[in-house]
């Protein structure tokens, strides 16, 4: 086949009757409310970097590496709330429990406002890491529920990148509010910031309540007709869904090789993007040798990363869709990109001019910021692999993934990251070189595995879905 008549099929869509316009719905309903909701978990989360280089450190007297605790303090919550959250999802609609914990988290971004030291913020943020717990791997889960194989790679791509668009769209907020509200009422630009932030969410979370469908096997949506109801339950594979609260679920969940084979992805690939989520760029521009950065500068200029990140998300989950779904290809290119990248900080910390390394700085952090497309490719990798098993193993999984790699960010971001060690993170720079020769090896030995395993559960489905449709049992056995 040629290249020209790929590109043609890629785009030209084989569907059922009426699928097209089921796929529409879908895409404006749950896609839309996905990448709002993600947009805001951003905004709320990344605003505790923006407000730290706006005046908070200041006025809160942060020492050390206080930030970096506060940040492990939401991790914490983050790590508590992934398992239940995700496996509430079985006997709470997703139509409430994500909108209601998006009320949770807007408040608590609020409350945060009034604090006066920075032992109150960690208590507020682990809360907040409970409270969006969900958000992440719930709406991968919700993905894989209504998407095909075939459609998946691109709606995780856009998902992902609403949240880097909030990481992005944070930094000119505090900019705008540092301008126009700093001082009024007496409060702090940065206490705007959460204030305006959280209110930004209620909105979407109304939204929620009112349109999001569920999934296809209990949505009671209205404005989906009967027959397109029954059309979305028949795009995904027949696989029965057992309540999850058994010794026995639990056990071959946990013994599973693709559980452990995802989640210790998850945990190398999540440190590949420890320069991003620990706002490096600007500690470096805070921390800078010789040059003395304005508040504007110090929240715009890290906007960059996440922009870089926007378009190599989109771009290789478009990709590996095109190319059949070979998301592994990813975890080479992250490889390459973090030990490039580390090597060149390194070698811009021994110039003797440090003004002609800040450009090398800056370019190293910008592309750094491509590592973000691992996000949307390696959990659309966990939901195609895991199509064919129990629907709640596949949340399992995805909630393992995101739970092992918070974890690990826990303290790999205080022990090689801490806000003290700017501008130049030396350990930190090693520590990159080393995961990412790992994700590589790593990367190959799964692929091997989940190729092989994709194959025999294709073939075992067409066998036994005749049988299925028959006798409304499924007596396969997920991966182990």
């Amino acid at each position: 086949m040629t290249s020209k008549s790929r590109v043609r099929e890629y785009f030209h869509n084989d569907y059922q009757p009426g699928e097209k316009a089921l796929v529409r719905k879908i895409d404006f309903f749950i896609l839309t409310f996905c990448c709002l909701s993600y947009f805001t978990n951003y905004l709320d989360r990344s605003n505790l970097n923006n407000a730290y280089v706006s005046g908070m450190k200041e006025e809160l007297n942060f020492v050390g590496d206080q930030l970096n605790q506060i940040n492990a303090a939401f991790t914490a919550g983050y790590v508590v709330g992934q398992i239940p959250a995700n496996l509430s999802l079985h006997y709470v609609r997703p139509r409430i429990f994500f909108p209601s914990c998006m009320i949770v988290w807007a408040g608590l971004t609020m409350v945060t406002a009034a604090t006066h030291d920075p032992q109150s913020i960690a208590a507020i943020r682990f809360f907040q890491g409970i409270a969006e717990a969900t958000t992440f791997v719930g709406t991968h889960y919700i993905l894989g529920s209504w998407y095909t194989e075939r459609e998946l790679g691109k709606r995780s791509g856009i998902f992902t990148a609403s949240g880097l668009a909030g990481t992005m769209v944070g930094g000119f907020i505090q900019t705008g509010i540092q301008k126009s509200l700093h001082g009024r009422h007496s409060l702090s630009g940065w206490r705007w910031l959460f204030i305006i932030d959280g209110l930004i969410t209620i909105p979407v979370a109304i939204w929620g309540y009112t349109f999001f469908p569920d999934t296809p096997a209990t949505t009671t949506a209205f404005y989906l007709t009967p027959a397109q109801k029954a059309l979305a339950v028949s795009r995904v594979p027949p696989v029965q869904d057992k309540s999850p609260w058994s010794w026995t679920f639990f056990r071959r969940s946990l013994t599973s090789r693709f559980f452990w084979g995802f989640m210790v992805l998850w945990i190398i690939a999540g440190e590949t993007e420890s320069f991003s989520t620990n706002a490096l760029l600007a500690l470096y521009m805070k921390s800078h040798p010789v040059h003395g950065y304005t508040i504007p500068q110090l929240n715009n200029y890290p906007t960059g990363v996440p922009a870089v990140g926007i378009i190599s998300t989109l771009f290789w989950a478009t990709l590996t869709d095109f190319l059949g779904g070979r998301r592994y290809l990813v975890g080479y290119f992250i490889a390459v990109t973090g030990v490039v990248t580390s090597a060149l900080i390194l070698a811009a910390s021994s110039f003797p001019d440090q003004v002609r390394a800040t450009p090398v700085v800056f370019g190293a952090y910008y592309w750094a910021g491509t590592v973000y497309a691992c996000q949307a490719t390696f959990f659309a990798w966990a939901n195609d692999t895991l199509r064919y098993e129990e629907h709640m193993f596949r949340a399992i999984v995805l909630a393992g993934m995101n739970l092992g790699s918070n974890v690990f960010n826990a303290w790999w971001a205080i022990v090689f990251y801490g806000a003290s060690m700017a501008p130049w993170f030396i350990r930190g720079m090693w520590a990159m070189i080393a995961v990412s020769i790992a994700l590589a090896i790593w990367t190959a030995g799964l692929s091997y595995f989940t190729a092989q395993h994709e194959r025999r559960r294709k073939a075992e489905f067409e066998h036994v879905a005749p049988i299925t449709q028959q006798s409304g049992k499924q007596d396969i056995e997920f991966a182990s």
